[in-house]
């Protein structure tokens, strides 16, 4: 009885000589996509832009004409850009394009909005940056005060799980940049 106590002691020491468990460092998918290559958009609307070449245009259904959606099929991703003249109604435009982001605050982190001014455009505007995992990762708008109102906002066809989107949210939220820096009022030109 004494060797088997023995026997089974050793052995416990040498099985519990091994590495302890440590736990894995976290990490984000690693995933690339190709760099931006920018194009003109002019599509008989009262602005222009330049969009990425990913993005297919798609007019959106049942909609004004000026409404369009830049599908990213590679991210399953889409920014939703919808258009409206100015026709004495800024307060009410600006009101709903403010609550807009507001509406994922119950699933979002964090809502940040930057202010937007490009006064050789004429174009002035918010962007807001929604972290956590609401459904929408950024919205913007833009206006020239006077005649023209646009909004946008982006979408994927997926859960919203932060971390699994996050690479997508970043390139779209790059290419938003660029479609506001770009905007252009046809009757500014």
């Amino acid at each position: 009885m004494k060797n088997t106590f023995v026997l089974l002691l050793m052995i416990f020491m040498f099985v519990s000589c091994a590495e302890d468990p440590r736990p894995k460092p976290s990490a984000f998918l690693s995933m690339e996509y190709p760099a931006p290559e920018y194009g003109l958009v002019d599509n008989n609307c009262p602005y222009i832009f330049e969009k990425n070449k990913l993005a297919e245009i798609a007019k959106a259904r049942g909609a004004n004409n000026c409404w369009l959606n830049l599908e990213y099929e590679l991210l399953r991703g889409t920014i939703f850009i919808t258009y409206q003249p100015v026709n004495n109604n800024l307060d009410s435009l600006l009101r709903d394009a403010q609550k807009l982001p507001l509406q994922h605050t119950i699933k979002a982190d964090v809502i940040e909005g930057d202010v937007y001014v490009n006064p050789s455009r004429d174009t002035y505007g918010m962007f807001y940056e929604v972290s956590g995992d609401a459904a929408s990762q950024a919205q913007f708008y833009l206006t020239d005060s006077v005649n023209h109102f646009m909004t946008g906002s982006v979408y994927f066809r997926a859960q919203p799980n932060y971390d699994s989107i996050l690479p997508a949210a970043a390139y779209l939220k790059n290419d938003i940049r660029h479609l506001m820096e770009t905007v252009k009022w046809k009757e500014n030109k």
